[in-house]
C-alpha cells in the first residue's frame, strides 16, 4: 500500500518554481488588461481644432491630465513590470541553481552490467560483486567517506538488483511499479526553505500564513466585492442614487435637478472637513449679484434661489453654489473656490447620467428631456436658459445678448450660420463685441461641430413588406453630419434613402453576423467611425458624444420606445483634411409593434447629449395592419398579361419564349397601401412607413 511523505525541500531548489507560478497567475493575466486597447471611445476620438483658451483653463488642464493618468492604468503597469522582473529572476535561480534530480531504480546500472547481459552472465557477475563487497570481507575506506551502513546499504541494493533480474516476483514488481518492492510511497516537498520553518522561525512563518489567508485576502475580496456592490452601472454610488430617486418629481425642471444632484455622496470626498464651509459666503455673493444680462450672475431663476437659501450649511450647498457659478461662468477671484468649480461639473454630469435612468424608469417624458438637457449644460458650462452661441469660443452672455438682440428666443448655432456671412459679423464684430480673429475662431469651430441632421425616418420589419401586430420593428433613420455654416452641401441621393434587405439565403446578415462571400469566407467589417471628442472647453473631462433615439406618446407624455444610444458610426464623419464628407448614416432602432392593428402616432426624437440646439423631434406615424388583410391583399387581383393575338401580346410572346395560343404567366400586382405622404415609399414596391421630419406615412412610387 502506498503513501505520501511530506517533506521541505532542503536545496530550496523548488522555491523559484512556487514563486514563479504564483506570480505567473497574477501577472499574466494583468499585463493583458493592461495592453488590451482601451474601450472608451474617446482613447482614439478625433478632436476638434481650436486654439481657444478659456479662463482657468489651467485648472481645466490639470483635472484632465490627472484622469488621463488615472486611465492610463499607472498601478496596474507598475505591477506587471514588478511581476515580470521577479518571474525573470525566478527563470535565472531555476537555470543557474543545481538540483538534484532523483535517479531511476535501475538494476542494471546498480549491477554495472549491460541490458543485454544473459542470466548465466548476471549470476556470474553478481558472484564476484558478493565476494567484493560482502559486509563480512569489505572494510571501511575513510579516504573515500565509507563507513559501514554505507557498505551495508550498497551490498543490499547490489542484492535487491540481482533478485530483481533473476527472481521472479521481484522481477514483475520493478516491470510494473519500477521497483523490486512493488509500488512505492512518493514524496511532495513543500516549496519553502528549510531555514524558513526551522532554527525558531516557524512561529513567524505561522504569523505570515495567517496575516496573508486570514487578513490580506478577505480584505482583497471584500474590498473588490464591496466596490462593485456600492457602484451602479452608470459608475455612481448605489447610495447616491438612491438619493436621486428619492428627489424625483414628475414637474422636474432643469433647475430641479442641478439641486437634486448635489445629494449625490461624491461631492464629500472633494469638499470634506473645513471645505464645505469655506468661502460659502464670497461663493454666494458672486453667484446671487446682479448679472449683466440675467437678473442673477449665475442665471439661477427665484426658485433656484430659493432651493439654495433652503438648505443648510455644508457640502450640499456648498456644492450647488459651485454648480451654478460654473454653469454662469462666474468669476471667484479665489483659486480654491475656481479649483472646486471646475471639480464638480464631472461628478455632476455622470450623476445626471444616473438621474436619466432613473427618470426612464417612470416613462415620464419631460424629466428624461429635462435630464438630457441638463447633461448638455453641464458639457458646455451654460445655464439653464443660456443662449446657445454660448458653445463657441469667446462668446459670453453678453455678447449672445448683443447678437440675438431683442429677439423673444435664442438663436440656434444653425441659425447664427445661416445669416449672412456679411451681417452675421457686423453683429458680431465691434467695440464691446468679438475681434476679427476671435470671430474667426468661434465660426471655425461652429463649422467642425457634429450636428446630425436627419433626412429620413421610417418604419419597417426585415423581408416583409407590412408591419404585422407583435412584429419586430426596425425604427430606421438616414441622417447626414452637416456642421453649422457649411456649404457646397450636396442635395440627398435618394437610393442614400433606401434600406435594403439582406438576401433571403444570408442567414448571417439577417441576424447581424457579418456576411460571407461566394468564397465562404466572412467579408471584412468595416471599423466603426467614432465622432470627434465634445467640444467642451470649461469641462474638466474628455468626453464622446452620445446620440439617443427614442419614441414618445405625446398624449400620455410617456416614453413608448425607450432610447437607443450611439457612440459611433458605419460611415466617415470628416476626410482626412478635416472636410465634413456629408455621408449618408444609418440609425437602427428595434422594438415590437404593438398587439393590434392600427395606426399609431409617436413623437421622433434624436437628442447629442453634448450641444444645445442639435436635438430632432417630429411626428412619426406606425402602420400595423391586420396579418389577414395582408394577405388579402398580397393575393387580390391577378394582372393577365396582354392579349396574344393583339401586338402587344405578340412582341411579349417574342420577349419571353412564349408560344403563340398558351396561356400567358399571370403576374401579381403589387401592394400599395394608400395614404397621404409627400415622400416617396421604399423601392421593388415595399411599404415602408416613412417618418421623416415632414412627413410620416407612406405612397405610391
Amino acid at each position: 500500500m502506498s503513501s505520501t511523505d511530506y517533506s521541505y525541500d532542503d536545496q530550496g531548489q523548488f522555491f523559484p518554481f512556487f514563486v514563479l507560478t504564483v506570480v505567473g497567475i497574477v501577472t499574466i493575466p494583468l499585463t493583458y488588461s493592461v495592453l488590451k486597447p482601451s474601450s472608451d471611445p474617446g482613447a482614439t476620438a478625433p478632436r476638434i481644432k481650436s486654439d481657444f483658451r478659456p479662463e482657468h483653463a489651467d485648472l481645466v488642464d490639470s483635472q484632465r491630465k490627472a484622469q488621463r493618468r488615472k486611465e492610463r492604468k499607472l498601478k496596474r503597469a507598475i505591477a506587471v513590470v514588478a511581476g515580470w522582473a521577479i518571474m525573470g529572476f525566478m527563470a535565472y535561480l531555476i537555470v543557474v541553481t543545481a538540483r538534484i534530480i532523483p535517479k531511476i531504480w535501475n538494476p542494471y546500472d546498480i549491477l554495472g552490467i549491460k541490458d543485454s547481459a544473459t542470466e548465466k552472465e548476471i549470476k556470474s557477475h553478481y558472484k564476484r560483486m558478493s565476494l567484493k563487497f560482502h559486509p563480512d570481507k569489505i572494510r571501511p575506506d575513510p579516504a573515500k567517506n565509507q563507513t559501514i551502513e554505507s557498505l551495508n546499504e550498497y551490498f543490499v541494493e547490489l542484492t535487491k538488483a540481482y533478485k530483481a533480474l533473476t527472481d521472479e516476483d521481484i522481477r514483475r514488481n520493478f516491470q510494473e511499479f519500477g521497483h523490486p518492492d512493488g509500488k512505492q510511497s512518493y514524496s511532495i516537498g513543500i516549496a519553502l526553505p528549510k531555514f524558513i520553518v526551522t532554527d525558531g522561525n516557524g512561529k513567524y512563518v505561522i504569523l505570515v500564513y495567517a496575516a496573508l489567508l486570514g487578513v490580506l485576502l478577505p480584505y482583497m475580496v471584500g474590498s473588490w466585492w464591496y466596490g462593485t456592490q456600492r457602484m451602479s452601472k452608470e459608475r455612481v454610488l448605489v447610495e447616491s442614487a438612491n438619493n436621486l430617486f428619492r428627489e424625483y418629481e414628475e414637474g422636474i425642471t432643469e433647475g430641479g435637478i442641478i439641486s437634486a444632484l448635489t445629494t449625490g455622496l461624491e461631492f464629500q470626498e472633494i469638499l470634506k472637513g473645513e471645505k464645505a464651509d469655506s468661502g460659502l459666503g464670497k461663493l454666494e455673493s458672486r453667484i446671487l449679484a446682479e448679472g449683466d444680462v440675467t437678473p442673477l450672475a449665475a442665471g439661477l431663476t427665484t426658485k433656484d434661489r430659493t432651493k439654495l437659501e433652503d438648505l443648510d450649511g455644508g457640502v450640499r450647498r456648498k456644492a450647488l453654489g459651485l454648480l451654478w457659478a460654473y454653469l454662469g461662468r462666474v468669476e471667484l477671484d479665489d483659486t480654491a473656490l475656481n479649483q472646486s468649480k471646475v471639480d464638480v461639473a464631472p461628478i455632476a454630469q455622470s450623476l445626471s447620467s444616473a438621474f436619466s435612468v432613473i427618470a426612464l424608469a417612470f416613462t415620464t417624458t419631460g424629466p428624461i428631456m429635462a435630464s438630457y438637457s441638463t447633461t448638455q449644460h453641464l458639457l458646455q458650462a451654460i445655464y439653464p436658459g443660456g443662449s446657445p452661441l454660448m458653445q463657441l469660443p469667446h462668446i459670453t452672455q453678453s455678447i449672445a445678448r448683443a447678437i440675438e438682440g431683442d429677439a423673444k428666443t435664442h438663436l440656434s448655432l444653425q441659425q447664427y450660420m445661416d445669416l449672412p456671412e456679411a451681417y452675421r459679423k457686423r453683429l458680431s464684430v465691434g467695440k464691446g463685441l468679438l475681434t476679427e480673429a476671435q470671430y474667426k475662431t468661434a465660426t471655425s469651430v461652429a463649422r467642425q461641430l457634429p450636428r446630425l441632421q436627419v433626412e429620413k425616418a421610417f418604419f419597417k420589419v426585415v423581408g416583409e413588406k407590412f408591419i404585422t401586430p407583435g412584429s419586430l420593428v426596425s425604427l430606421v433613420v438616414k441622417g447626414r453630419f452637416i456642421p453649422p455654416g457649411s456649404a457646397n452641401v450636396p442635395e440627398v441621393n435618394e437610393l442614400d434613402l433606401e434600406d435594403v434587405d439582406p438576401d433571403e439565403d444570408d442567414v448571417d446578415a439577417i441576424n447581424g453576423r457579418p456576411s460571407k462571400g461566394k468564397d465562404g469566407k466572412v467579408a471584412k467589417e468595416e471599423k466603426p467611425v467614432q465622432p470627434p471628442l465634445a467640444y467642451a472647453p470649461y469641462f474638466a473631462r474628455e468626453y464622446s458624444p452620445r446620440w439617443h433615439v427614442f419614441l414618445t406618446d405625446s398624449k400620455q407624455g410617456k416614453i413608448a420606445v425607450p432610447p437607443f444610444t450611439f457612440t459611433t458610426f458605419d460611415k466617415p464623419i470628416y476626410d482626412e483634411s478635416g472636410k465634413p464628407t456629408f455621408n449618408m448614416q444609418t440609425l437602427k432602432a428595434q422594438f415590437q409593434a404593438p398587439p393590434s392593428a392600427g395606426n399609431y402616432t409617436f413623437v421622433f426624437n434624436l437628442v447629442c447629449d453634448s450641444y444645445l440646439g442639435f436635438d430632432t423631434k417630429s411626428e412619426v406615424t406606425l402602420v400595423v395592419a391586420d396579418a389577414s388583410q395582408a394577405v388579402e391583399i398580397e393575393e387580390e387581383e391577378e394582372i393577365s398579361e396582354p392579349d396574344e393575338d393583339s401586338i402587344a401580346g405578340q412582341m411579349h410572346a417574342l420577349k419571353t419564349g412564349g408560344i403563340a395560343g398558351a396561356p400567358a404567366p399571370k403576374k401579381k400586382k403589387k401592394p400599395v397601401q394608400e395614404e397621404s405622404s409627400d415622400e416617396e415609399s421604399d423601392t421593388d414596391g415595399e411599404v415602408a412607413e416613412d417618418t421623416s421630419e415632414t412627413d410620416t406615412d407612406t405612397d405610391e412610387e
